[in-house]
């Protein structure tokens, strides 16, 4: 099951940064368990929000070169505030450093300007062709299903 934590892309700089928004609604079907009578964000799907725009970010920054980009690593994440519904979780992500298939990015999460979650993340890039050769048309399939998605998320203004 795939479920997309990103409504927007608003910026995309390739190689360096994105801005993306994340806007809660009261017909999130988990809000109904998380809380009943004070429903929140849980903080495990604050952090999925940062990894996923972190994760457009690396797929635009290389072309779509590898059709999977998974969370390897949070580290220092720290959280500050709920997220309510009725509310816009703007992320932010920048890009530090690339080593091999690894990228550590630098991610914040904010409502109306203030801080609600911080992290480092390190990104993991890979194909399923890289261990398995028979399986390139399943890379070329998920990227051109990325590439739709994106379409849906980004329309950069000309």
């Amino acid at each position: 099951m795939f479920f997309s934590l990103i409504d927007k892309i608003d910026t995309l700089e390739p190689g360096k940064r994105i801005v993306a928004m994340k806007s809660l609604s009261l017909a999130e079907e988990y809000l109904r368990d998380h809380f009943p009578n004070f429903p929140v964000m849980p903080g495990v799907l604050m952090l999925e929000a940062l990894t996923q725009a972190s994760a457009w970010l690396i797929r635009v920054s290389e072309d779509f070169a590898h059709s999977i980009v998974v969370l390897k690593e949070a580290r220092n994440v720290k959280y500050a505030r709920f997220v309510q519904p009725g509310q816009t979780l703007v992320i932010e992500a920048e890009i530090i450093k690339e080593e091999g298939n690894l990228v550590t990015l630098k991610a914040e999460g904010s409502v109306d300007g203030q801080s609600n979650l911080k992290a480092k993340l390190i990104l993991s890039r890979y194909n399923f062709s890289d261990t398995d050769p028979s399986q390139i048309l399943t890379d070329e399939k998920v990227t051109a299903e990325m590439r739709q998605r994106l379409k849906n998320l980004y329309r950069p203004v000309p």
